[in-house]
């Protein structure tokens, strides 16, 4: 993922006639609250399928008729928002990333920063639906089930399975983060795993990141530094995305992103540790 892919409002104030925008909150809030003008609404729950690829991703071909009914090519410069600090948004982002997209942005500060400055709209844009274009078939760890194993992902997808989380767990070189709750930590969690609630990233007055120097003094607490190999996971890879583009607007270049996540580990029998 491009390392500017957190942008401000005014940023996309200035480009807002060549970008794409894509409001993922619920219809009714994005058509009773108002949107950014010309956004696009595709709600969360459109692009989240347990039936479709690893994890919950919708699958390659949900995926490309979603993006193309609303009218989305795969060469589009993507901003994404919600109202819920980006976590949401940055779901649909990543997403986009292991489906092969390379354009992708995080509104900061999330709906709300826009509404403070800027003009919103009612009104949804005209589309003119796409034929969309997968350019990555993400996935290679075997369902939870058992099941036969996924495509095979490009040898740059950020995803790991369940063997590379427990080679991680072994490395001296790498840490792996739990980004739930620190009560949800507590009750369990991967043996060996450093608790960074996803939150801990987001000024709650502001709704966007923290500084950058706050950002990475508050990684490095945790023991998560650039030189080192990050897996991140959590329940059902929502909250990792939001910490995944933190990472990689800080220029972490190692970073593994356990679609399966709890959910699955568990689903096999994997070890679990309890406490704080």
């Amino acid at each position: 993922m491009n390392q500017d892919v957190v942008v401000g409002a005014d940023w996309l104030a200035e480009r807002l006639g060549e970008v794409t925008v894509v409001d993922v909150r619920e219809a009714w809030e994005y058509d009773g609250i108002g949107h950014v003008p010309g956004a696009v609404n595709i709600p969360f729950d459109k692009f989240r399928s347990e039936d479709g690829d690893q994890g919950m991703l919708p699958g390659a071909e949900a995926w490309a008729d979603l993006l193309g009914e609303a009218g989305i090519a795969a060469d589009d410069t993507l901003v994404a928002y919600d109202d819920t600090h980006g976590v949401f948004a940055a779901r649909f982002l990543v997403t986009a990333e292991l489906y092969g997209h390379e354009d992708l942005h995080l509104l900061d500060g999330d709906y709300s920063s826009w509404m403070r400055e800027h003009e919103t709209s009612s009104e949804a844009p005209d589309v003119e639906p796409t034929t969309y274009e997968v350019r990555a078939v993400p996935g290679t760890a075997e369902g939870a089930s058992g099941d036969e194993p996924r495509a095979r992902e490009p040898t740059d997808s950020p995803l790991v399975d369940r063997e590379d989380v427990e080679a991680a767990l072994e490395d001296p070189d790498a840490v792996v983060v739990d980004t739930r709750d620190d009560w949800e930590y507590e009750e369990g969690h991967l043996p060996g795993a450093v608790n960074l609630d996803w939150r801990e990233l987001v000024d709650e007055e502001t709704r966007g990141l923290k500084p950058r120097e706050e950002l990475e003094a508050i990684l490095a607490d945790h023991g998560v530094t650039p030189d080192r190999r990050v897996v991140l996971y959590c329940n059902t890879a929502r909250r990792i995305s939001h910490t995944y583009v933190v990472l990689s607007s800080l220029g972490y270049e190692d970073v593994g992103f356990y679609e399966g996540s709890l959910t699955e580990w568990e689903a096999v029998g994997g070890p679990i540790e309890t406490g704080s």
